[in-house]
């Protein structure tokens, strides 16, 4: 490629991981949200470091993974679990530093994989195939995406109602991974009005109100103890 060519090509990747990294600071930020604040750094720094080195071995294999099978479908059915995993509030019970601080980052390596499916390819698309602009691209943005963690950190420890927020982001980018797989689109999206909006929606309601819900039960047997 030529000089122009490979500014375009950083610069194409760079955005492309900007845009849809919006996702990934927020997951970042509850990750972490728990954890001790000199730990916090530890978590977001080690995971976005492996979510990264995951991030750019699949992109070198994009082209085959989308061939696979409900590969979007299982994805977003493991979104699901993960915003449920850290909207709940129970997570605050006592545990080894180290043990917080390892979950956070399995934690944000696991799902920045499973939201970064879409993100993986576009980018292997404006890579032209380079892994250098790839692995370059991901250098200059991933410290714009931290710093977004940790601006969202500083409101979640001042507004707790933050994370609820959160926590509906990814239930529907979830619903929007579900409904993307082309299997789940052929196979009932033509008997549901509205297919792709119905579903996120669905999912969104469903993690917010199971969130709330249990919630509430954990604080009322708190006040029982």
């Amino acid at each position: 490629m030529t000089g122009l060519e490979v500014l375009v090509a950083l610069g194409s990747i760079v955005v492309i991981d900007i845009v849809l990294g919006g996702d990934n600071a927020i997951l970042i930020a509850l990750a972490s949200k728990n954890l001790a604040p000199e730990q916090r750094k530890k978590a977001m720094f080690w995971g976005v470091v492996g979510a990264v080195a995951v991030r750019a071995a699949l992109t070198a294999v994009a082209l085959y993974l989308l061939k696979i099978p409900l590969l979007q479908f299982a994805g977003g059915v493991l979104l699901v679990w993960i915003a449920l995993k850290l909207l709940l509030e129970d997570k605050k019970v006592e545990c080894a530093s180290a043990t917080c601080l390892s979950e956070a980052i399995k934690t944000i390596i696991v799902a920045d994989v499973v939201m970064g499916i879409d993100n993986v390819i576009a980018i292997a698309g404006a890579a032209h195939g380079s892994m250098l602009m790839v692995v370059l691209g991901l250098a200059i943005s991933v410290p714009i995406i931290v710093w977004g963690s940790t601006f969202l950190l500083k409101w979640m420890d001042k507004y707790p109602a933050i994370v609820y927020i959160g926590a509906g982001v990814l239930a529907w980018t979830a619903g929007q991974m579900i409904v993307s797989d082309k299997i789940i689109a052929r196979g009932i999206g033509n008997y549901i009005p509205y297919f792709e909006w119905v579903i996120p929606l669905v999912v969104l309601l469903g993690v917010i109100l199971t969130g709330l819900n249990k919630n509430k039960l954990a604080k009322q047997q708190c006040k029982i103890s």
